[in-house]
């Protein structure tokens, strides 16, 4: 799983920076761009891909080292299986295990057991934490807006305060979410993120113009979480 850190190289970050400067020289607005490595956690898809491990096991062990043997003692005789219910129990708990611990190393493992309500719940929750975390509605107008990108479920996530939500509506937020996720298609992720933050800048530029005493608020700089 690529790491937030790791995603962007210094010249993009720069990059970013400066298209937040440009985008509020024309509005009061703050802009504040995060990019997460992952929102959520997803124990429950970890837990299912060990269950799909342990079932594995089990049938592979079923099928090369189950067979039937016949036994004798002083009292019966008769046929019992090789791998007896203990035996399966520590296969089906060791698979369980392994499968876990793999799929949280390895985060890819867990998509096929997510929906994209899951994540986009998820991802939803972390936005909002980040939107308190950097403190976006800390501005003094409540005028800031938060462009959160979460890269492990490739969502994108715009919020505003309370006075820019009152004036805006969600097809403006469309409209700026979908610039970043052009340019992620594109392989272009920096260059897209930097269209929608000056789009972001514009449409607050429509009700939000620059006051004669107006002091930038935030820092510039692109926010990330590992």
């Amino acid at each position: 799983m690529t790491l937030a850190s790791k995603f962007f190289t210094q010249d993009e970050r720069k990059a970013i920076t400066s298209a937040v400067a440009e985008a509020e020289r024309r509005t009061s607005g703050e802009i504040i761009p995060v990019i997460a490595t992952v929102s959520g956690r997803y124990d429950r898809a970890e837990d299912l891909f060990g269950v799909v491990v342990a079932l594995l096991l089990l049938a592979l062990s079923w099928i090369f080292f189950q067979d039937i043997r016949p036994f004798e003692t002083n009292w019966s005789s008769g046929l019992a299986l090789g791998l007896g219910l203990i035996s399966v129990l520590v296969i089906a708990a060791w698979g369980f295990i392994v499968g876990t611990i793999v799929a949280t190393y390895l985060p890819i493992l867990r998509r096929p057991f997510l929906t994209k309500q899951e994540m986009r719940q998820e991802v939803e929750r972390n936005s909002a934490a980040a939107f308190q975390r950097f403190r976006v509605h800390r501005t003094r107008a409540n005028t800031g807006v938060l462009i959160y990108v979460s890269l492990y479920e490739r969502m994108v996530q715009v919020l505003g305060d309370d006075a820019i939500n009152k004036r805006l509506n969600q097809s403006d937020w469309d409209a700026v979410r979908d610039l970043v996720i052009k340019g992620f298609r594109a392989h272009r992720p920096a260059e897209g993120l930097s269209r929608a933050i000056l789009k972001c800048g514009e449409i607050l530029s429509q009700y939000f113009p620059v006051p004669p005493s107006d002091v930038n608020q935030a820092s510039n700089e692109l926010r990330i979480l590992d």
